[in-house]
């Protein structure tokens, strides 16, 4: 048996496929097909959880994606377990558990219950007003107490052993929702000749054609036309179908997330498949065909287990073959509720009554509910149910008053209309505007390129459905380019035309404090806690949103917003647009997070980056050290040398033979276009445009605030080519910060961007001896002085492979850096080392890089600088044009605070004490005797022991610093000062005649 609730010939399911799946330890069989909601109404269950605040019994209540009840833990095994899984959308699998949530030590007697009854000290708003003393109890009791109580489910404690993928796409058109609306739309814009994504989060194509009986399209049954439709979609070339695909998010220049459910409804995945993916889709046009949500009635304990949407009570009829109860009442203001009374009775279950609010419901679906004799109440209200664990009656009262009439009925199915789905549209930046005449939110002004089309337009009618689809199809086609195939025709009528709808509080909710009329399932909230908020001076819907929580839960207020907003609007004597509307946000639907992070855990979490020559240098004994995610080479003891000893050595080395480097991890981007000369000439505060081929120049990047950004050097290859590097660290906002102003400041100019960071193999050789070293290597270049001096790069041939090099230097010794390819990177080290060890060469690492540096002042952007320093203030004065007229950051330069006196600036340190090395980031003070709070001059920010220059050096960044040259300054610290005299910033060949070798 599949449940006492199947109905034998309904449904689309085959009843010999079955699955076998246990609910909280008790052995279930469902259908292939069945989700776990389906499954479970089938054997009868409609009690599955508790609700968040008053713990009281909740059922299922929908069919989708807004399901805010059925919150479900769902597993495999130990390890691949997730709480707070719709049980409306996880479709069963053979082996499947499941558990309920927020209960204990049962679902059926949860003792969580008794805060039930305590529900009048839990109002709205409570845990602004409570908690508040005494004051120690915070921290000890109240805090504690309430991170237990937080959150629905418990998180897994074990690594999730799935993985997930991630894909980039662009298309011409992307289509979401496959119901009658989405299908139409994409045939059209698919025949017409466009590239075509579809998507939907159910298994199948349809959408509410999966429960609309009394649909015909093109001369079929709406369903089977879905189908056969999605079938000759998927037959064509130009066509992607994603089935169990949510488009959750709907961000900048048409970029759409799309989470596809790859392998959750399989009882034996493939382990070579991911268990969801990540779509990331670029599209020209987007369609928006994605429906709209019925809305449940407001009135007295709405909640019961059995009460539900009139939706839902069709798909599972019509689609899962199962009846959601045996003596089934509907309470509707809508005329759509009323086909799901003629499917059930139709089905041979009891429907007792229809309870119409409205005075006239609709002629034609009245007529029907004549015919099949069932009776309508029109012009009353359901006021309230009984049941403990499930509804088991409902009162009904004709509104105005008087006496209730109490209907037995095990099942009652609720709408009190439709919602438009605006949420993708909004999160597109669109403007809504209201239709007061059917009380709904409808898109407005659209922000991007996209038409919302169908249920989710109001667009109530299916034939002027269709035609609107199918005019959007073939719009958004030839917008973005495709010229081919005619025009496509469909035709299509419903069984009954619908009409009615109403948002806010029915008359079973009451307008006293203590009705139960939940507006929000998921957080309980009722209609008197809108109310409340409004007495208590909340008058926008953003703050009775946070005051009460409604539409806060995980299903984002799907259901619970309109009416909200509704009786905050009748509580306030505005118009609902007056009140203001609440914010819709990504993702649409929970998106885990394995989707999101992809393959970026575990050790690709935070993923080491090695340069091409790591592998030479880990065998060589180099100790290493972490530059962001960089691993670079830090120093090369040999055996008995301690760090110190290493890195004195390696200093010594490179200045009095040579030293080779790999600098691989310098940020590199190549600058491109015509306009590449004039896009740098902004980018930079010195000139490119009068750099010639072949030469190079220091560059220093400022923000627009006119504080150093970056800096680097800029070689010209050719007239509309350069070689730009940053430093290591600032490779990517670099990029960022030039793509940036391309686009948004410069976009006239014609130049392309390129990041080649990890293209080129980075190879420095410096000190002495480094032309000798590489000369015999380098084919068509002339080394010598007079034809490539100084800041010069040519591109040839090094060791048979290609090269970019650039005779340049961070030692102050001569020095050149080799570019290769990063495959070629270590072979190409591997033949300069052969010929730099014999040569009395050594390999040296960052430390002793930032020794040799600093010996010869040369600043390291952040750590010399911290973001307010500029050019001036770092003794970078020089490479500022003098000339330009325009260049990023050059008025922000110019400021009165920016250019006074006194401002910090970098210098040099020399301590008392040569033998005394000062720490990095200690403060510098006038007077060393000054009472405290002491006045703070500076601090110093690289501080190293010299081996060539025999002590101590340091640079800091001091108030008026070059104004106190040969001043004596001190550092204070915890055990001593120590006294310092301010120098400049260059401690080692201050004439620089060893750079130019």
């Amino acid at each position: 048996m599949t449940g006492v609730n199947r109905i034998s010939g309904a449904g689309r399911l085959t009843p010999a496929r079955t699955a076998r799946f246990t609910f909280d330890g008790r052995t279930l069989t469902a259908l292939e097909g069945d989700t776990i909601a389906s499954a479970l109404i089938a054997n009868d269950i409609h009690l599955v959880g508790r609700s968040f605040k008053y713990h009281r019994p909740r059922g299922i209540l929908s069919a989708g994606a807004e399901e805010p009840n059925a919150l479900l833990d769902v597993s495999r095994d130990a390890a691949r377990r997730q709480p707070n899984v719709r049980a409306t959308v996880q479709e069963v699998f053979d082996g499947m558990k499941v558990l309920s949530q927020n209960r204990w030590p049962s679902l059926a007697f949860d003792v969580g219950g008794f805060n039930d009854l305590l529900s009048p000290f839990f109002a709205a708003g409570f845990y602004y007003k409570t908690f508040m003393w005494p004051k120690a109890a915070w921290h000890k009791l109240y805090e504690p107490f309430i991170r237990r109580a937080a959150g629905l489910g418990v998180a897994p404690a074990e690594p999730d052993p799935d993985h997930y993928s991630s894909r980039y796409v662009h298309c011409d058109v992307l289509v979401v929702g496959a119901g009658a609306a989405g299908l139409s739309a994409a045939l059209a814009a698919a025949n017409a000749g466009a590239k075509v994504i579809l998507c939907d989060e159910q298994p199948a194509v349809g959408g509410a054609l999966h429960y609309d009986s009394g649909t015909m399209i093109d001369g079929k049954p709406g369903y089977d036309w879905a189908l056969a439709t999605g079938r000759a979609l998927v037959a064509m070339d130009n066509v992607t179908l994603l089935t169990r695909t949510t488009a959750f998010g709907y961000y900048n220049h048409n970029f759409v997330g799309l989470v596809e459910r790859v392998t959750d409804h399989l009882p034996a995945p493939d382990k070579g498949l991911p268990r969801e993916r990540l779509w990331q889709v670029r599209a020209k046009k987007v369609i928006l065909a994605n429906g709209a949500i019925e809305r449940h009635m407001v009135f007295a304990n709405n909640d019961r287990p059995g009460i539900m949407l009139a939706s839902a009570g069709r798909t599972y009829l019509n689609h899962f073959g199962v009846a959601v109860g045996k003596k089934v009442g509907i309470y509707t203001a809508h005329d759509s509720a009323y086909e799901a009374a003629f499917d059930l009775r139709k089905a041979g279950i009891d429907v007792p009554v229809i309870v119409d609010c409205r005075d006239k419901p609709g002629d034609m679906v009245l007529a029907e509910a004549r015919s099949l004799g069932i009776e309508v109440l029109s012009g009353h209200s359901v006021v309230n149910t009984a049941g403990k664990l499930r509804i088991a009656s409902m009162s009904v009262a004709r509104n105005g008053g008087g006496a209730s009439r109490k209907i037995a009925v095990d099942a009652l199915l609720v709408s009190a209309g439709w919602t438009p789905s605006v949420h993708l549209f909004s999160q597109s930046r669109g403007k809504v505007t209201f239709d007061a005449a059917t009380e709904r939110f409808l898109p407005g002004t659209y922000a991007q390129e996209c038409l919302s089309v169908g249920a989710c337009n109001g667009t109530d009618d299916l034939q002027a459905t269709i035609d609107e689809a199918l005019a959007a199809g073939e719009l958004a086609a030839r917008a973005a380019g495709a010229e081919g195939g005619a025009q496509v025709a469909l035709s299509g009528r419903n069984a009954f035309e619908w009409t009615g709808g109403m948002i806010g509080a029915a008359e079973g909710a009451g307008a006293d404090k203590t009705v139960k009329a939940f507006i929000d399932f998921q957080h309980d909230v009722c209609a008197k806690d809108i109310r409340l908020a409004v007495r208590e001076g909340m008058h926008s819907i953003e703050h009775i949103k946070r005051f009460t929580t409604n539409g806060m839960a995980s299903d984002q207020g799907k259901l619970s917003n309109m009416h909200g907003l509704a009786i905050a609007a009748e509580a306030l004597g505005k118009e609902i647009p007056q009140v203001g509307l609440t914010t819709f946000r990504q993702p649409y639907t929970p998106v885990t997070f394995g989707t999101i992070v992809s393959h970026s855990r575990g050790s690709l979490f935070d993923p080491a980056r090695k340069t091409p020559i790591h592998a030479w240098e880990e065998a060589h004994g180099a100790e290493f050290e972490d530059v962001g995610n960089w691993k670079r080479a830090w120093f090369y003891p040999k055996a008995g040398e301690n760090m110190h000893e290493a890195v004195a050595r390696e200093c010594k080395t490179v200045r009095e033979a040579a030293g080779v480097f790999d600098a691989s991890t310098l940020g590199k981007i190549e600058v491109v276009g015509p306009d590449a000369a004039e896009f740098l000439n902004l980018m930079y505060t010195n000139a490119s445009d009068n750099l010639k081929p072949g030469r190079c120049r220091y560059g220093i990047m400022l923000r627009d605030d006119g504080f150093v950004y970056d800096d680097g050097v800029v070689g010209r290859l050719a007239e509309d080519r350069f070689h730009v590097t940053t430093t290591t660290g600032g490779a990517p906002r670099v990029l960022h910060h030039m793509e940036d102003y391309l686009q948004t400041e410069f976009p006239h100019l014609k130049v392309w961007l390129t990041s080649t960071t990890e293209q080129w193999a980075v190879i420095a050789v410096q000190g002495p001896k480094a032309r000798e070293i590489i000369a015999p290597l380098v084919e068509g270049i002339d080394l010598s002085n007079e034809a490539f001096p100084h800041m010069s790069v040519a591109e040839g041939r090094i060791c048979g492979v290609p090269t970019r090099l650039f005779r340049m230097s961070f030692t102050g010794e001569l020095g050149f850096e080799v570019n290769v390819p990063a495959d070629y990177g270590q072979a190409v080290w591997e033949a300069i080392w052969a010929r730099a060890e014999p040569m009395g060469a050594c390999a040296y690492g960052t430390e002793t890089m930032h020794v040799l540096r600093a010996e010869k002042g040369y600043i390291i952007v952040g750590q010399d600088t911290d973001g307010t320093l500029t050019p001036d203030d770092a003794g970078l004065s020089w490479a500022v044009s003098k000339k330009k007229q325009d260049f990023v950051g050059i008025r922000g330069m110019k400021r009165p605070d920016l250019v006074k006196e006194g401002r910090k600036q970098l210098v040099g340190l020399l301590t008392k004490d040569p033998q005394v090395v000062l720490e990095e980031g200690a403060q510098i003070v006038a007077d060393p005797n000054e009472p405290k709070p002491m006045t703070m001059l500076g601090h110093v920010t690289s501080s190293y022991w010299s081996p060539n220059c025999g002590r101590s050096i340091a640079l800091a960044v001091v108030a008026g610093g070059r104004a106190r040259l040969g001043q004596t300054l001190y550092v204070p610290m915890a055990d001593r000062t120590i006294a310092v005299e301010v120098s400049d910033m260059v401690f080692f060949d201050k004439e620089g005649g060893r750079l130019h070798g």
